[in-house]
């Protein structure tokens, strides 16, 4: 799925209308009548008081025209029109009078209007702004929003919650509406899923209002959504005739004398993920505990009792993880950068590793081709620097993979994949993820899918799509707060085995059916 920005909805918007012969105020038509039919399909007639907030653009006529339509169909409805600017969408015009038709007058709200009494178990439809909005919403409507928040009622929201940008952060948050819910067009705004601008909703859906297909197949996207259907065609599926050589040796170097669990947590999920070999390169103190813990793991031993002095191992790998657990003393240091003037092997970063690259930029510069880097938002801060917002972070790490031709995965609560200027915003994962060794199961995975022959960027989208799900399986016994590292790991089994299951078809299918 792509996440178009608002310049391209609003040509898929000029082209669906030219293509198909029709005029813009049935493009709004058709919005309002799938929000419609996917209110109606949940309440079936509920006697619940809805309030519909409309402003005076198309936002506002969508607001409008489905109120038409609640009105048709018997619901208790009450209309508002947000009158915060003189100039009005003609769309909205054309909707406003077949309202008035239906003998349904809209109160017109102004900055000395007193707002209206909402109850806690009523409804809010938020159709204030759209993704047209550029400028900040004016004091009044900012006390608006902010009693419809003290109402407590259920908000739902027409493409995105009112206040919201697309494109650039939000000044005041209280400018912004909180929203329950979110019905959006045709395909979900990169917004939902940054950490400075993801809050502002709970839910979202995408509803379908006949844009142009061709238009949104051929048109590229800077950001796309990562889910089941996106990763299924990754997947490398193994033959009966082959052995555990077939699939890949990885090598994890990492570990620290009291941090060699790290090492641990990464070299078993290489295993679960399904690298054939896994070999450990750990300080001497790290021997005994991973030998006797992980008994499918080979151990070896490098220079130094309770911190790595030399990355030389005994054996040829296919991929290498490393950091976890590192530390970064001098004597380390010197090995990862001997180490990287002389390998030109499939790497996975994180970590020490990461801390290292950030203090010496020079070793930036021996990365091997297509390296996979795997900060959290605080080493991504000491690789490309600090950030005002969730956009200008974005764009510098963009090209900051552009410039080393490396792969940057951004761990958060949507952890989004960087290429050079793309990028792949995962849909899996949950708050119980947000644990001491998660990273390192990450980093793990991701070298054990490249082990296999994975491509880099494959492997770093799939192996964050399969940890999340991991994660997502895991919670469903643990929950979020008992979740810890390991039981990632553990269910990373049934997340390949969720790759294959068919979805049991929902009501609202049943019924499309029927």
């Amino acid at each position: 799925m792509k996440l178009f920005s608002k310049e391209q909805i609003y040509e898929a918007d000029r082209i669906t209308e030219k293509k198909q012969e029709i005029q813009s105020a049935e493009l709004m038509e058709r919005a309002a009548v799938q929000i419609f039919n996917w209110m109606h399909l949940r309440m079936q007639g509920a006697p619940v008081k809805i309030h519909l907030f409309c402003g005076i653009g198309n936002n506002g006529g969508d607001g409008i025209a489905l109120a038409r339509h609640l009105q048709e169909h018997g619901y208790h409805i009450a209309v508002y029109v947000v009158n915060y600017s003189k100039t009005r969408s003609k769309d909205f015009l054309v909707n406003l009078e077949r309202l008035k038709s239906r003998k349904v007058w809209p109160e017109f709200l102004d900055s000395d209007a007193s707002f209206p009494e909402i109850g806690k178990d009523d409804i809010i439809v938020d159709a204030i702004f759209g993704i047209g909005l550029n400028r900040a919403p004016a004091k009044w409507v900012v006390r608006l929003m902010g009693h419809l928040h003290a109402s407590e009622a259920f908000i739902l929201s027409v493409d995105l919650p009112s206040g919201l940008y697309t494109d650039r952060k939000v000044e005041n948050d209280a400018a912004v509406i909180r929203s329950n819910y979110v019905l959006s067009f045709q395909a979900p705004k990169l917004v939902f899923f940054l950490p400075k601008t993801g809050g502002y909703l709970e839910q979202w859906e995408v509803l379908d209002i006949g844009l142009d297909p061709k238009y949104l197949a051929e048109t590229d996207t800077a950001f796309r959504i990562i889910g089941k259907n996106e990763v299924l065609p990754m997947y490398i599926p193994r033959k009966k005739y082959s052995h555990k050589g077939n699939y890949g040796h990885a090598l994890i170097i990492g570990g620290s004398v009291g941090k060699i669990g790290a090492v641990h947590l990464a070299a078993k999920s290489c295993l679960r993920v399904g690298s054939g070999l896994v070999t450990a390169l750990v300080p001497e103190c790290g021997a005994l505990p991973l030998q006797t813990n992980l008994p499918e793991a080979m151990v070896a031993t490098a220079n130094g009792t309770t911190h790595i002095n030399d990355f030389t191992a005994p054996i040829t790998a296919n991929a290498f993880a490393i950091g976890m657990g590192l530390g970064t003393e001098a004597k380390t240091k010197k090995a990862f950068s001997d180490f990287l003037k002389k390998t030109d092997a499939p790497l996975v970063l994180d970590a020490d590793a990461l801390n290292l690259l950030a203090q010496n930029k020079d070793l930036q510069k021996q990365l091997p081709k297509r390296t996979v880097l795997t900060p959290h938002e605080k080493e991504l801060e000491r690789l490309i620097g600090s950030w005002e917002n969730d956009f200008e972070k974005l764009e510098k790490a963009m090209a900051f993979a552009a410039r080393l031709d490396c792969i940057l995965v951004i761990k958060g609560a949507h952890t989004i994949t960087i290429d050079g200027d793309k990028g792949y915003v995962n849909t899996t994962g949950n708050p119980g993820m947000a644990t001491a060794g998660s990273g390192d199961v990450l980093a793990g995975m991701i070298a054990g899918l490249m082990a296999q022959g994975y491509a880099p960027l494959n492997a770093a989208i799939f192996g964050v799509y399969l940890h999340g799900r991991a994660g997502d399986i895991a919670i469903e016994d643990k929950g979020y707060q008992a979740l810890i590292a390991s039981d990632i790991t553990d269910a990373i089994g049934a997340a390949y085995m969720d790759l294959f299951k068919v979805p049991e078809p929902s009501k609202e299918a049943e019924t499309n059916e029927a």
